[in-house]
C-alpha cells in the first residue's frame, strides 16, 4: 500500500513539476499553445502550462555584445578591415513581436544584416584617415542611429556601436602618421615662436619703462 501511494506522490509531483515552467531574470517567455503565440509576455517567475500542448518559448532581454569583422568602404573607395562591438538588447513587451515576424534567429537574420547596411552607407561618406581621428566618435554615433531608426519598431534597443580596431592599408597608415608627426612638429614650432614674441614684448616693454 505504502509503495502505491509513494508512486501516486511521486507520479503527482513528476505531472505538478511538468506544467511549471521557471523564466529566470534576463528573460521573458511567450507560450506556443498547439503552434499559436500567447498575446501576453510572461515575466521572470514561475509560469502554469500544459506540457502536452503547450511550450514557453524564452528570449534573453540583457545587453547583448554582438562582434563583428567586416571590411568598410571609404568616401575615396578604399577598403578597411574593422572589428566592431554592437550592444543590444531585446524589449522584453516586443518579444511575442521578435518571434512572430523575425524568429529565434534574430542576431543573423535581423541584426547583423541591418548593421552591415548601416555601417557601409556611414563609412563611404568619411575619409579612411576620419577613422583614426575624433570623427571615429562621430561614425559610431551616426551607426548607431541609422540602426536605431531600422530597429527600434523592430523591438531592440541599440545601446552602442564601438570601432575597436582599425587596420588602413599599410600606405595610407604611414601617411598618416607622418602627417600627424608633421603636425606635432608644426606645433611645437608654433609653441617655441609664441614663447619667443612674448619674450621679445615683454624686453620691449621693460626698455621702454627704462
Amino acid at each position: 500500500m505504502k509503495t502505491y501511494q509513494h508512486i501516486g506522490t511521486l507520479v503527482l509531483l513528476t505531472l505538478f513539476f511538468g506544467s511549471c515552467a521557471i523564466i529566470r531574470q534576463g528573460e521573458v517567455g511567450v507560450k506556443r499553445h498547439v503552434g499559436k503565440l500567447s498575446s501576453k509576455v510572461y515575466m521572470p517567475g514561475a509560469v502554469s502550462v500544459n506540457p502536452f500542448t503547450t511550450k514557453i518559448i524564452k528570449l534573453s532581454t540583457q545587453t547583448e555584445n554582438l562582434e563583428v569583422k567586416l571590411d568598410l568602404p571609404s568616401k575615396e573607395g578604399l577598403t578597411i578591415s574593422s572589428q566592431i562591438s554592437i550592444l543590444y538588447h531585446l524589449k522584453p513587451e516586443a518579444a511575442r513581436q521578435v518571434l512572430e515576424t523575425v524568429g529565434m534567429g534574430y542576431e543573423n537574420t535581423l541584426i547583423l544584416s541591418v548593421f552591415r547596411s548601416a555601417a557601409a552607407d556611414v563609412t563611404s561618406r568619411f575619409m579612411a584617415k576620419d577613422m583614426h581621428t575624433r570623427e571615429r566618435a562621430t561614425i559610431e554615433k551616426e551607426i548607431k542611429e541609422l540602426m536605431e531608426k531600422q530597429l527600434e519598431p523592430r523591438g531592440f534597443d541599440v545601446e552602442a556601436v564601438l570601432l575597436k580596431s582599425i587596420q588602413l592599408p599599410q600606405g595610407l597608415n604611414l601617411a598618416i602618421q607622418q602627417k600627424l608627426e608633421s603636425e606635432q612638429e608644426a606645433q611645437r614650432m608654433e609653441f617655441v615662436l609664441d614663447r619667443e614674441r612674448r619674450e621679445a614684448e615683454r624686453k620691449k616693454i621693460e626698455a621702454e619703462g627704462l
